[in-house]
């Protein structure tokens, strides 16, 4: 387990951008926190970091969007809205498979339909309102390596 204070907003983007330079086909980032606490803030962080150019939007009315102009494809998920009626025929496991990297916001929605392994991100509100604590948890050996070389550029 890996935490960080962000202490704006700035931060929060710039330590996405870093993690995004390790990321690799096929991967994927479990994202949690409550509303406002920098889930796409996040995003748009590892969307810079992979080259994309496109605006980063929250996901959360149109579930997946695909941003594929970048190093590598972004597939961008919001599963809040689809606490109700599930993920069935949403074809989660081809993005988790494919040749891009997939992040989930509100995973715990559907979490027996998430890959085994992946980087699991939680976002907290900090002391200050632009301040967020995040915790990472690495899941599978080459998650647990990513988090070590994240660390490693911390120290």
């Amino acid at each position: 387990m890996y935490q960080k204070q962000l202490n704006s907003e700035e931060v929060t983007r710039q330590f996405a951008e870093k993690l995004s330079q390790y990321l690799t086909p096929g991967m994927t980032i479990l994202l949690e926190g409550d509303l406002g606490a920098g889930k796409t803030t996040f995003t748009k962080g590892v969307a810079a970091g992979l080259e994309i150019d496109r605006i980063i939007k929250s996901p959360t009315y149109t579930i997946i969007r695909e941003y594929t102009s970048g190093r590598l494809p972004l597939y961008h998920m919001d599963l809040y809205r689809l606490e109700d009626s599930g993920v069935e025929g949403l074809g989660l496991e081809e993005y988790f498979s494919g040749e891009g990297v997939s992040i989930v916001e509100w995973p715990t929605v559907a979490m027996e339909d998430m890959p085994a392994d992946h980087l699991h991100i939680t976002l907290a509100h900090g002391e200050n309102p632009d301040s967020r604590q995040m915790t990472i948890i690495a899941r599978g050996h080459q998650y647990t390596q990513l988090l070590a070389q994240l660390e490693a550029l911390d120290s």
